[in-house]
């Protein structure tokens, strides 16, 4: 008997990661969108989980769509944040967040909500988008915003950019 694994036995051995991709948008005055799911008790930036064979990328255009009925072509990844699954989570989970850009007033009239995923949306100073959103969340997008002011990409692990 092998103990040689075929490729489908090793790849079953390797470690499971979640991943997920978000867009972070800002208004004229810097104040920062975020979305209330239906399904949740807390609030969001648009995104979710990247799907199988689906690039974060591809998975941030795709959530927008869906979420807040925007074409975009994010400018730029802002951050990406390795998060450790601990007590809350099933699995490590790596964030993407890209920038969304910065909405008109027209591009904010465009906004169409899915009713039955997303009951509303607001633009809010960061620091009070920020208590919205959920801790794990909340770290990254404070990462992603360093990364906006700074004009980089930044990496951070659990939070904290390294």
């Amino acid at each position: 008997m092998s103990s040689l694994l075929s490729l489908g036995e090793f790849a079953a051995t390797l470690p499971r990661k979640v991943i997920a991709s978000g867009a972070l948008f800002t208004n004229s005055a810097g104040h920062m969108l975020v979305v209330k799911p239906t399904y949740r008790d807390y609030w969001l930036i648009p995104g979710g989980m990247v799907d199988p064979d689906e690039a974060p990328c591809a998975a941030c255009i795709r959530e927008v769509r869906e979420e807040i009925a925007l074409e975009i072509a994010p400018d730029r990844l802002l951050c990406v944040d390795w998060h450790f699954r601990g007590d809350r989570l099933p699995a490590d989970l790596i964030h993407f967040i890209w920038f969304g850009g910065s909405l008109t007033e027209a591009e904010i009239g465009q906004i169409r909500l899915p009713h039955d995923e997303i009951s509303a949306y607001q633009f809010l100073p960061p620091d009070d988008a920020l208590r919205l959103l959920p801790k794990v969340l909340s770290r990254c997008v404070r990462v992603a915003l360093l990364g906006l002011e700074r004009g980089q990409l930044v990496y951070s692990e659990n939070g904290e950019p390294m």
